[in-house]
């Protein structure tokens, strides 16, 4: 008959028997010493007590074991313990060659373990397996209270002879691997007035005790460093990333345990840095073990240090064989002002860990010396091109949405800058969108995918810019057939950008950004922020007007940061950045006379290099085209000059800015208007507007009188007098 196979935790049990007959024997040495039973039941352990918790052994353990000895001699309980050694080796050497894991040789390989540290392994499982334990370890030290065993518990128990106890003394050391990696933590005895290594206690670590008995789970104290839904994992990678995975996981296989190496995954939102890390674990057939750094930057694995948090989270990927991945790593690898810290804790736990490391980030990151001994490799994962945008819209709204046309699928692909899990995020808002419009149909429209659309590139530029909302149209506008002829082009060559870079091939002609800068220049009111708006409502983009006194700093470096903050925030649908005067941050550059001059001029030349490399429409708009720098008029794709409107231009402004709901007089004469008062086209739009909330006040028309009257009130504001060779016939309506 075939003996039944063993499972991995017999070799547990077999090892709680065998420290039954360590206590056994530990209390077999006490006995003659204990003092005779007194009156104060409950405040001790009674003999009697020890003795039938002893004989409580569990069940499992005496079938694999034999009966315990009876016998109370030290050379029978000598001779039962090497008896049971011989054959907790003979389960263990069969459990092996059944090729299953013995926990405790995991463990052992893991983290270099000796017989020693295996043993008290078991000590410290007992009391977290059985009460029984206790009331055994309080009797052995003699204390009620002392429930956990202590380090002299421990040398008592399992080291017999002097010489063994101090070795056994190096097990406890702050570099063991006991204590290194906190399979057990050392406890100070709160009632000792000076804390010894003796009188410490031990306890196991719960997370391997759940690994001794073969139920392991995730550390709970890193569960809240495990984001809730990966985000990116599903992300189709582009074939040359995944050929370069696939050969990086052939290279490094075989020596993956001896020299670990780092990777950086690096790229926006989207572009697949989780789903690049899974398919790196795959092809290694490894776990991932997916940890946020922003989490555990931001404090969530508390009450553990920083530096307990990284081990326990290498210790993990050791114990699950994985491959320990921080995502959003920015968190430490780009420090901010004043968590210098926080980036050497980090980088020095990257540099001593044993197991491979992947980092996920958004920015790149160059760890010079702090990683010489480590290999360290870096991979971008890129934005996907007009092409590749095209496709991706194209295959996900295959069957899951409105049958957009090919033209309309173009459009999404060039007005937004999406990578892949942006367009995945989109689709999902826009049919929560659509549910939400229509519960019962819930049919996704193209409106509800454009707006998903701006709502997955909404910026927080915060009090750096302000979101403008277009009104205006073509119509609106009065200039000259010239500067309206370059304010279409310039709508015109945004609109068909991806077909001339993209479809036909420009953009492998051009090294910098695909961007255009545009410059207008002209008196206040003449109409520079409306084409914005016209241009930003023809092509149904974001228009962004920069607010230049929150972004140019009097400290070194700042200016820099808020407008990499600017172009960065902006780059996701190319929306239209707007600077209005501009020649107070793209001025001319001054003669070097101070540290103030060198730092402003850097802050121009920074400004000519990231406008280059915008991708978006940037429109910088100054009175004074002469007050720009000549560097930077060189880099102009346009310039628009917009000049103060003569007559015909100005008739044709009145005309236009009334709105057609609102109530006219017949007495109204526009011509008037037009010759006598030279104002730019704002100023028309201020007068039309303070004599229309005139007539309402009065519940009437706007007439003539009206108009007069905010033709004066403008000309007050604007310093000018107001005099009747001006208002002619109209003078006394001024006053009325």
């Amino acid at each position: 008959m075939t003996a039944s196979p063993h499972r991995p935790l017999d070799s547990i049990l077999a090892c709680l028997a065998r420290l039954d007959l360590l206590i056994r024997r530990e209390v077999l040495r006490l006995q003659p010493n204990r003092p005779a039973e007194d009156g104060f039941q409950g405040l001790y352990i009674s003999d009697q007590e020890v003795e039938a918790l002893l004989d409580g052994s569990l069940p499992s353990a005496a079938i694999l074991t034999g009966p315990l000895p009876a016998g109370s001699t030290f050379e029978a309980l000598d001779t039962a313990i090497a008896a049971l050694d011989a054959r907790i080796q003979a389960i263990e050497a069969e459990t092996r060659r059944q090729g299953q894991v013995l926990p405790l040789d995991r463990l052992s390989a893991l983290f270099g373990l000796s017989g020693l540290e295996r043993a008290i392994l078991i000590i410290c499982l007992a009391a977290e397996l059985d009460l029984k334990y206790e009331r055994l370890y309080a009797y052995l030290q003699d204390d009620v209270t002392k429930k956990r065993p202590t380090v002299d518990l421990v040398m008592r128990l399992l080291c017999p002879t002097l010489e063994e106890r101090l070795t056994a003394y190096r097990a406890f050391e702050p570099d063991a691997p006991l204590v290194h990696w906190e399979l057990i933590t050392l406890h100070d005895d709160p009632g000792a007035r000076r804390p010894v290594l003796l009188a410490r206690y031990l306890k196991l670590d719960e997370r391997i005790a759940s690994e001794l008995l073969g139920s392991p789970k995730i550390d709970r104290r890193l569960a809240s460093l495990v984001p809730a839904a990966e985000t990116e994992s599903t992300v189709p990678l582009p074939p040359d990333i995944c050929d370069q995975l696939s050969a990086w996981a052939q290279a490094w296989a075989p020596q993956w345990e001896e020299r670990p190496p780092v990777i950086l995954f690096h790229g926006r939102y989207g572009t697949g840095k989780q789903a690049a890390a899974r398919f790196l674990t795959t092809a290694l057939q490894r776990p991932l073990l997916l940890l946020s750094a922003a989490d555990l930057a931001a404090g969530a694995a508390q009450p553990l240090t920083l530096a307990q948090a990284l081990k326990l989270a290498e210790r993990e990927a050791l114990l699950t064989g994985a491959l320990l991945c921080w995502a959003d790593a920015d968190a430490f690898l780009q420090a901010a002002p004043g968590a210098e810290a926080e980036y050497r804790a980090f980088v020095q736990a990257l540099a001593r860990g044993r197991v491979p490391v992947v980092l996920l980030a958004e920015k790149a990151w160059e760890p010079g010396h702090d990683l010489a001994q480590r290999p360290f490799m870096r991979l971008e994962l890129p934005e996907p091109t007009y092409a590749q945008r095209r496709a991706l819209w194209a295959a996900s709204l295959n069957g899951a949405g409105p049958g957009l046309s090919e033209a309309e699928i173009t459009a999404l692909a060039g007005r937004f800058r999406l990578t892949a899990g942006q367009i995945q995020d989109a689709l999902a808002r826009a049919r929560t969108l659509a549910w939400a419009r229509d519960p019962q149909n819930g049919h996704i429209s193209a409106a509800d995918i454009d707006a998903a659309c701006r709502g997955q590139a909404q910026h927080r530029l915060g009090t750096l810019a302000r979101k403008l909302n277009p009104r205006y149209t073509w119509d609106d506008i009065v200039l000259p057939r010239q500067q309206l002829s370059t304010l279409r082009l310039i709508a015109t060559t945004v609109r068909h950008r991806p077909i001339v870079y993209g479809d036909w091939g420009f953009d492998r002609k051009l090294s910098l950004g695909k961007g255009l800068i545009a410059l207008f220049s002209g008196p206040s009111g003449t109409g520079k922020t409306m084409a914005a708006e016209i241009i930003a409502n023809d092509l149904g983009l974001d228009l962004y007007k920069i607010d230049l006194s929150a972004v140019v700093s009097k400290y070194i470096g700042e200016t820099e940061k808020n407008l990499e903050r600017i172009f960065n925030e902006a780059q996701d649908s190319d929306a239209i950045l707007f600077f209005d005067e501009a020649d107070a941050l793209f001025g001319k550059r001054s003669e070097v006379k101070d540290a103030h001059d060198r730092y402003a001029n850097i802050e121009v030349a920074y400004l000519l290099q990231r406008t280059e490399e915008y991708n978006g429409l940037v429109i910088l708009a100054s009175n004074i085209k002469k007050n720009m720098d000549e560097a930077f008029i060189r880099r102009l794709h346009f310039t628009v000059d917009f000049p103060f409107p003569e007559e015909a231009e100005r008739l044709e402004i009145w005309r236009r800015t009334f709105p057609p709901e609102a109530p006219r007089a017949d007495d109204i004469d526009l011509g008037f208007l037009a010759r006598k008062f030279k104002l730019s086209g704002g100023n028309i739009r201020n007068v039309i507007l303070t004599a229309a909330f005139l007539a309402a006040e009065e519940r009437a028309p706007i007439t003539m009188r009206h108009l007069i009257r905010g033709a004066g009130y403008e000309l007050q504001k604007m310093g000018k007098l107001v005099v009747e060779s001006d208002f002619e016939q109209y003078f006394e309506m001024v006053r009325t």
